[in-house]
């Protein structure tokens, strides 16, 4: 699966986009998959509450399921003006 990163997050990782092979069945435990990897992993996605997260492109919650998902996108909450 391709797993996006955006802003910050990509900054914090260090990439824009990565393919995943992942045994997740939700958002929620791919993260914790993505935390157990690297500390910068784990810096990127330490407050949930600071992040929004899509699948294959639809704005969703962490809890989503992954089930024949091909993308995941990763963001910082978006604002208007």
């Amino acid at each position: 699966m391709d797993v996006l990163y955006f802003a910050w997050v990509r900054e914090r990782i260090g990439l824009p986009s990565e393919k995943v092979d992942t045994g997740a069945s939700t958002v929620a435990e791919l993260v914790e998959e993505l935390r157990a990897r690297e500390d910068r992993y784990a810096v990127a996605f330490s407050d949930l509450a600071a992040l929004r997260v899509a699948v294959d492109q639809e704005l969703t919650d962490f809890d989503a399921p992954l089930d024949g998902a091909r993308e995941v996108a990763f963001f910082p909450p978006m604002t208007g003006g």
